[in-house]
């Protein structure tokens, strides 16, 4: 994408620096906080006042924020998969989708944005929406999800490969970099406590050492199945359980039904899809293919009907992961796989 004309620059700078020092004693104390610097993926953030015309261009990031209460600071968000988390549909419903998908560069900058938050490399890269460096020159901050990164490869193709396996410890750092940028630390603090709680009592006394699962995120044809080592690494390695695949370190590997067959996990993890953009998105068609395909329908997850539904942002490194992990003990305590 081209960068802005020079004189829409100045424009998108003068609004910013009026956002950011405009509302004088009108702004909550919150918005009154100190610059932040900070290391991200690589590259030196710096946030001289809490942005007030923030954009986000994944879902991810976007539920971090709302979760923080920050709809009002958000001129916009693009890029799902699901349904908004429950407990956000009134603060989501506040803020302007710009797009389903990855909108254009100019697309964004008609909002104004004074920072820019994504929750993947690819968003702000060759390719995806614009690269940071382009928003730099227009004096925009940006962000990435330190889970997109932190140990992980993304210059070859597909969804790139972790040299060593994510943790929840990165997303709560997530959570607390985006508290500190927007000025509510403590909210920060505040939800990572609660996350924490919930993934306590959630793997508290399970032990599935003796359960075997398998990921499938989407696409029939060429279906993209869960590596060892991202969100549903996560989700296995909290639970004692092994995923079939832990044996590549790809994030979403596109594996043969053959090979899937031949590797007949105990219970297969489908990812319930509202998005278009893949063959068999939601579980109803997953799971009408899985009882059908000749490969397939003879697998003992298959037969026994031993299905987990989770949203797409379960199956991604973001704080619905411990959703993930909550609905996986449920699933697995129904089928009488753990106590």
């Amino acid at each position: 994408m081209p960068l802005a004309p020079p004189a829409r620059a100045a424009v998108l700078l003068a609004a910013g620096s009026l956002l950011l020092t405009g509302c004088g004693d009108a702004e909550p104390a919150s918005a009154k906080a100190a610059a932040v610097s900070l290391r991200n993926c690589g590259q030196e953030v710096r946030v001289e006042a809490p942005p007030r015309h923030a954009v986000s261009l994944n879902q991810g990031t976007t539920e971090i924020l709302l979760s923080l209460g920050l709809a009002d600071r958000l001129a916009g968000t693009a890029t799902w998969t699901d349904p908004v988390m429950k407990g956000l549909e009134k603060a989501n419903a506040r803020v302007p989708r710009i797009a389903d998908d990855n909108p254009s560069f100019e697309r964004v900058l008609d909002a104004d944005p004074d920072f820019v938050a994504a929750s993947f490399v690819s968003t702000l890269g060759q390719g995806g929406v614009a690269t940071r460096e382009q928003f730099a020159k227009l004096g925009v901050p940006t962000y990435v999800s330190p889970s997109d990164c932190a140990g992980k490869d993304n210059s070859g193709g597909g969804d790139g490969a972790r040299a060593k396996a994510l943790g929840m410890d990165t997303i709560y750092g997530e959570v607390r970099d985006l508290a500190a940028v927007f000025g509510v630390p403590e909210r920060g603090d505040e939800l990572v406590a609660s996350l924490r709680q919930r993934m306590e009592k959630a793997t508290a006394g399970v032990d599935a050492s003796d359960v075997t699962l398998l990921y499938w995120f989407a696409n029939s044809e060429s279906p993209y199945m869960a590596g060892c080592c991202g969100a549903p690494g996560i989700i296995t390695r909290s639970l004692g359980a092994r995923n079939v695949f832990d044996d590549t370190h790809e994030e979403w590997p596109q594996i043969n039904w053959e090979t899937v067959a031949d590797r007949d996990p105990d219970v297969l993890v489908i990812g319930d899809l509202t998005r278009k953009s893949q063959t068999a998105e939601s579980a109803a068609r997953k799971i009408a293919f899985l009882e059908s395909n000749p490969a397939t329908r003879n697998m003992d997850a298959v037969r026994h009907k031993r299905y987990v539904l989770l949203s797409g942002q379960a199956m991604n490194p973001t704080i619905r992961t411990v959703e993930g992990v909550e609905r996986v003990v449920a699933a697995l305590r129904r089928f009488g796989l753990v106590k």
